[in-house]
């Protein structure tokens, strides 16, 4: 079977990853990623790299134009969709992997849909209200013939919209499952990688965009910033957000920033998904707006703090605190993160995208489907009413 990886950020790649290499092993099976977005971008850390660094040639690039206003995305949504019918024709695979809710994926996902390569589609189902991603991943959802949901919750959701039951499968979070069983970093290769003692009291934040809020992101990665100074004892890691609209403000109110507290606060590009997964246990909590956050984070057993409404509708660990937008209300949460008594909650809570066997439900489903049969699609009526 040949399968093809489509993949536009660091974040969806070092989901990807372990169950792209699982899938190369098969015998048989034939794996080709086609790379886009944020991976062809310089500003957002060139991280094809990674994708070479994890063994796999990236067979195909789709090249896709910048800018920061939701007209500009329009735009490139179609140039990747020109991109990716052209790329995916070349490669005729049997099978497409997407995984997710933006904007580059729905139009990959509808350039296969019209060269009739059926869907595999993981995280369809779940819930953001706060982003316009959540519409997204619905309608890739109706493109998609196989589905691995990260919980029982969304696949209900998925068999509500139409979806035949057996065609999806609650694998649980990759994320969680990749976290579980990776090998982390050694510290002292981890600290020469960034540049940074890990022995000094550190938190980690990402702050992206919540493309269904009316405010300025930039005023509210600043009230975040703001928060965090009550904390100056900490040393702080700082990640690029994603290129939605208006990413540009945040990337310069965090550089800004940075330079203003060279002596605690290191901004970082890309962590790529080892280093991310191996800071985990030496930071005090994990602070933004990121799915990882809610989903990874709480497997690691230390707190998050999440920030606004872009993660509204998501299933919570007890380690996770909501909080507002305003610097005061960031700051009593952070104040509750870093408590021994929710540090103590933090260690023993259980995480609901949990699953141990993620990974092999995955491949299993994969190895044993029919990509003929998966090119037709019928309506699963849940009501009597026909």
């Amino acid at each position: 079977m040949r399968i093809t990886v489509a993949t536009g950020t660091r974040a969806d790649w070092g989901l990807l990853s372990p169950l792209a290499r699982a899938l190369d092993k098969l015998p048989g099976f034939d794996v080709s990623i086609l790379a886009t977005n944020m991976h062809l971008l310089q500003q957002f850390g060139n991280t094809l790299s990674e994708i070479e660094a994890d063994g796999f040639d990236v067979a195909a690039r789709v090249p896709m134009p910048g800018g920061d206003t939701p007209a500009d995305r329009a735009v490139a949504m179609g140039v990747c969709l020109e991109g990716s019918a052209r790329e995916l024709a070349r490669l005729q695979p049997d099978l497409l992997l997407i995984l997710g809710d933006r904007y580059e994926m729905l139009a990959i996902a509808s350039a296969a849909t019209m060269l009739g390569i059926p869907i595999a589609h993981l995280h369809g189902g779940e819930l953001t209200y706060g982003a316009i991603d959540d519409n997204i991943r619905h309608a890739i959802s109706k493109l998609s013939a196989l589905h691995f949901t990260s919980t029982e919750k969304a696949r209900q959701r998925l068999i509500a919209m139409g979806e035949q039951p057996s065609r999806v499968i609650n694998t649980g979070a990759i994320g969680v499952w990749n976290f579980c069983n990776f090998t982390p970093m050694p510290k002292t290769e981890l600290e020469a990688s960034l540049g940074i003692s890990l022995d000094r009291p550190t938190l980690l934040a990402t702050f992206h965009p919540a493309t269904l809020d009316p405010a300025d992101p930039t005023l509210r990665c600043r009230a975040m910033l703001e928060a965090l100074d009550s904390f100056a004892d900490r040393q702080l890691i700082i990640t690029y957000p994603n290129n939605d609209p208006r990413s540009q403000g945040i990337i310069n109110e965090i550089e800004a920033y940075t330079a203003a507290n060279p002596q605690r606060v290191l901004t970082v590009r890309s962590l790529g998904l080892r280093r991310y997964q191996s800071i985990l246990p030496y930071v005090g909590a994990v602070i933004g707006n990121s799915s990882s956050g809610i989903l990874e984070v709480p497997s690691a057993g230390i707190p998050t703090v999440n920030i606004g409404l872009r993660q509204d509708g998501r299933d919570r660990a007890p380690s996770v605190i909501d909080c507002g937008d305003s610097a005061d209300d960031i700051r009593r949460a952070i104040a509750r993160a870093l408590s021994p008594e929710f540090r103590a909650i933090a260690a023993k809570a259980c995480n609901p995208y949990y699953r141990p066997d993620t990974l092999a439900l995955m491949v299993e489903a994969i190895k044993s489907c029919d990509p003929e049969a998966l090119k037709t699609k019928k309506f699963h009526h849940i009501c009597t009413d026909r």
